[in-house]
């Protein structure tokens, strides 16, 4: 039963709400500083550290809560007859309940020309120590670390009537422990990148550690055993029905969400992948155009795939897919009768998601992880540089930057032919650029698709002319590429000779 709650929050979002509640149930609350002002004025009766302490905050608020009288009300176990008699003997009050969020280091630190004094000010420490004392002694004591658990905490607290289970207060512990070894990775990275200096350009390491595991049914294949390390892919992804995501839904769910991020804002998209590739892709004046366009793309592949768009989806379109049996569709959010509909299949997964920006990407290689940058470089229509005589109109050079967006998401060696901002065509995951053009050309022809007059993009330079003049024998009429070759001078003769625009980005976009 809680009957005394210390609290001390930088974020005060929300803490009247639950202020309220520990008081109906008679629940004597001690609080700091500016915490203690701010529930005084909004016309609590809390007492002050200070007053319990007897000792004042000093060295300019630095020190706080680090006191016997804080720690011993806390750290005692009831159950301990030589623990109890300290508390008597020391006149300590035992402290049930400790609500803590900490300073917002990872926020100051993200601020251009934020010093290092500052950065430094904004480590906790008594609040760290709180917690961890706290989540120390779950079976007697509670700990709060953000926010978005005062309401579920009220919920537990009016449903026993005060009496919250340990199994609850255990599962507290756990998250206040990954809150604390989280904000300890902030401080360790910075202090990582303050003494390496530019020499480490990636400060952002992932926590492992922290993440939540979510055990899979398996992995790629049945014989393989696989979890799901969860960072914040709740706050991304919403399965609001179907059955449960496997490994490979999880990587195709995140080829399609990585292909979306680049079509947030704009036109109506959509995105049809496979095996983690776009099988179609295309960006049109409503949600049904555009899923009509990316399916002719290619109208066998999509058959089990998953579709994905950039806006709320509608009834109309969700008829139009209801037809096509698909694994997953994602959308930021569903009509009401849409999602009605497409529930009746009943292991169709339905997911809504939510854009973030995600700064990072890392994979486990043998002997240890990669990480890098996410490939978040968008070319715009401003910046195309023709490298030819013939020069593209507005209406193709968005074209061309529309095949290069698509391309960027496409295993290299990646091609692929748009027209009217719709895929026609794309070839990918080939070892040369000449078979990944074949396989495009031929998928082409198989739907009857004319590659006259389209453009094309690929993903990395032409080491020599003959994946130029293979583009011009489809039809395509302008070319979107990196350049950067030692034989650009050869390709870009050949360009000319065909009467074929060509951009040179300066930009590769591999994905391996």
């Amino acid at each position: 039963m809680v009957k005394r709650a210390l609290i001390s929050v930088y974020d005060k979002e929300g803490i009247t709400k639950i202020a309220e509640s520990l008081i109906k149930f008679g629940v004597e609350i001690i609080s700091t500083g500016g915490t203690f002002k701010f529930l005084s004025e909004s016309g609590f009766d809390v007492t002050a550290a200070e007053d319990l302490t007897g000792f004042p905050e000093m060295l300019g608020g630095r020190v706080k809560t680090l006191h016997p009288k804080i720690f011993g009300g806390i750290l005692s176990n009831r159950d301990n007859a030589e623990h109890n008699s300290d508390l008597e003997n020391h006149n300590l009050k035992a402290i049930d309940l400790v609500i803590v969020n900490l300073y917002p280091f990872e926020e100051t630190v993200s601020k251009a020309g934020v010093t290092e004094s500052e950065a430094v000010e904004q480590i906790d420490i008594g609040g760290v120590s709180l917690i961890r004392a706290a989540a120390k002694n779950f079976r007697h004591v509670n700990v709060l670390v953000s926010k978005y658990q005062y309401e579920e905490y009220i919920r537990i607290l009016n449903q026993t009537s005060n009496k919250i289970p340990t199994e609850y207060s255990k599962m507290l512990a756990y998250k206040a422990f990954k809150t604390t070894s989280a904000y300890d990775h902030e401080i360790k990275n910075y202090f990582y990148g303050s003494i390496n200096g530019d020499e480490n350009k990636f400060l952002n390491i992932p926590d492992i550690g922290s993440f939540t595991g979510m055990s899979l049914r398996y992995g790629e294949n049945p014989h393989q055993n696989a979890v799901l390390l969860k960072d914040d892919f709740d706050e991304i992804f919403e399965v609001i029905h179907g059955k449960e995501l496997s490994y490979n839904n999880l990587l195709d769910i995140d080829a399609a969400y990585s292909l979306v991020s680049d079509f947030r804002d704009g036109e109506p998209f959509c995105g049809i992948i496979k095996h983690g590739n776009p099988c179609g892709a295309a960006l049109s004046d409503n949600l049904q155009e555009a899923y009509s366009k990316a399916f002719a793309t290619d109208t066998v592949s999509p058959f089990g795939g998953i579709i994905i768009f950039n806006k709320k989806l509608d009834f109309k379109t969700s008829i139009d897919i209801d037809k096509l049996f698909t694994e997953i569709i994602l959308a930021p959010d569903f009509e009401d009768d849409a999602l009605e509909l497409l529930k009746k299949k009943k292991n169709r997964r339905l997911i809504r998601f939510r854009y973030k920006d995600d700064k990072s990407d890392f994979r486990k290689i043998s002997g240890g992880v990669l990480l890098q940058d996410k490939d978040s470089v968008k070319t715009e229509s401003g910046s195309l540089k023709f490298v030819t005589v013939k020069k593209a109109d507005r209406k193709t050079s968005e074209d061309l930057i529309f095949a290069e967006t698509i391309a960027k998401h496409v295993k290299s060696n990646a091609v692929v032919f748009v027209k009217d901002l719709r895929t026609l065509a794309i070839g990918g995951g080939q070892p040369s650029r000449i078979d990944s053009t074949r396989i495009a050309v031929m998928k082409a022809k198989e739907f009857g698709h004319d590659l006259r007059g389209s453009v094309t993009a690929s993903d990395a330079f032409f080491p020599f002319s003959d994946g130029l003049l293979e583009l011009a024998k489809a039809g395509a009429t302008a070319v979107i590429q990196p350049g950067g070759s030692v034989r650009d001078d050869e390709v870009i003769k050949a360009a000319d000779e065909n009467e074929i625009a060509m951009v040179f980005t300066g930009i590769r976009h591999f994905k391996h």
